[in-house]
């Protein structure tokens, strides 16, 4: 998944281009270095609160300059001051057979990813819960059979045919 452009007005824009440029897969930083990066000081919760570093797709200007550079928070240790990142899944295994998706959990996210929802709004099209997508992606369970034939029918409408290796588009 391709880096996506942020405004160069935000205050966190310099930690987005610097992240941006890193190849790692996990990457572990002190906040001290993550200032550097931002020529400037973060706000004092980011070194007293875990909460400053939740991954917020929305909302969280600090947090869409790691998003929006292809990786999310997956450690905060307040104690050391140091926060890991890690790149997204970038490809998905897209499984057929006899030509059609098996909708597995890698196929729902990806075809809601393809979409651009969010789990609530892509539940809201599906009219199943928030909580019922987040469970097929992550494998709790799977969709009945008439929900796989509604998904079908949506990434049919949609021009959702991904290959067997499928990265969605990045969109925000």
């Amino acid at each position: 998944m391709g880096a996506i452009a942020m405004n160069t007005d935000s205050k966190y824009y310099l930690l987005y281009q610097r992240l941006s440029q890193v190849e790692a897969e996990s990457l572990t930083l002190t906040i001290d270095e993550l200032e550097s990066y931002l020529e400037g000081s973060l706000p004092p919760t980011a070194r007293s609160q875990p909460s400053w570093w939740a991954n917020r797709s929305k909302g969280g200007y600090q947090s869409q300059a790691w998003i929006k550079a292809g990786y999310h928070v997956t450690g905060v240790d307040l104690t050391q001051q140091r926060i890991t990142f890690e790149k997204f899944q970038a490809e998905y295994k897209i499984q057929r057979k006899d030509g059609q998706i098996l909708w597995d959990q890698a196929a729902i996210r990806s075809l809601r990813l393809y979409l651009n929802l969010t789990q609530s709004q892509f539940a809201e099209a599906m009219g199943v819960r928030r909580q019922t997508i987040s469970e097929w992606e992550n494998g709790a369970y799977a969709p009945d059979r008439s929900t796989m034939k509604h998904l079908g029918l949506v990434a049919e409408k949609e021009a959702f045919d991904p290959p067997e290796y499928y990265a969605p588009p990045a969109k925000v």
